[in-house]
């Protein structure tokens, strides 16, 4: 998935890029909200995260002329926090507002409830020849459809969604089976080797890491 960051502050904008690579986004950077719209004018992305106050146009008047040509989800950032500046926000099409200084883990957080609520970001993903669709909850190889589990389901689009990154057995479990599983790292394990028979050929873009947990291989 990819972000852009927008923001005058260059200790700001590399905070945020290094919290974002730790959660797998990609991340561009803009300056000041004039090349913030046109760099979404010339990219897709899945999240824009704004700084209201910048040089040669700020924040809110970005969002504004962003929002004439696409619905991508907006965090604004501020380092005041009056009611006024979080209504305007609003009003001008953002869909979460954050005050400086923040938890940057925090941020992430509230990115990743944005990306899903908007849909989790692409809904389609393409593997060579097994295709992942979010949407419609299919996954299909070389044109063909399988069958998976619930859980398989879920453990699957959660690994592909991070590809590339490596999970751990405690992220996993907590992502795909909730705080409050009781169960052992046994359930993960059945549920891996299950998954990577399914998979057939593609079996093994699943690594196992040990001591780790395991990462969806990108190629």
């Amino acid at each position: 998935m990819r972000i852009l960051i927008v923001d005058d502050e260059s200790n700001i904008r590399g905070l945020i890029r290094k919290y974002a690579s730790y959660e797998g986004y990609s991340a561009d950077e803009a300056t000041n909200g004039a090349d913030a719209v046109e760099m979404c004018r010339e990219n897709a992305y899945d999240l824009v995260i704004m700084d209201v106050m910048m040089p040669e146009m700020d924040g809110f008047a970005a969002c504004r002329e962003i929002r004439r040509f696409s619905h991508v989800p907006m965090l604004m950032l501020s380092a005041r926090g009056e009611e006024y500046d979080r209504i305007r926000g609003f009003e001008v099409g953002v869909d979460d507002y954050v005050v400086k200084p923040f938890s940057p883990r925090e941020l992430m957080m509230r990115v990743a409830a944005i990306i899903k609520r908007a849909g989790g970001g692409n809904d389609l993903v393409c593997l060579g020849d097994m295709t992942v669709d979010f949407t419609a909850r299919r996954v299909s190889i070389a044109g063909e459809e399988i069958a998976l589990s619930p859980k398989e389901y879920e453990l699957l689009f959660y690994m592909v969604r991070n590809r590339g990154i490596a999970l751990t057995r405690e992220r996993l479990i907590s992502e795909v089976w909730g705080y409050d599983f009781y169960g052992d790292d046994r359930t993960l394990d059945t549920h891996i080797k299950l998954l990577r028979k399914s998979l057939g050929d593609h079996a093994s873009r699943i690594t196992t890491l040990r001591g780790v947990g395991y990462r969806f291989e990108k190629e």
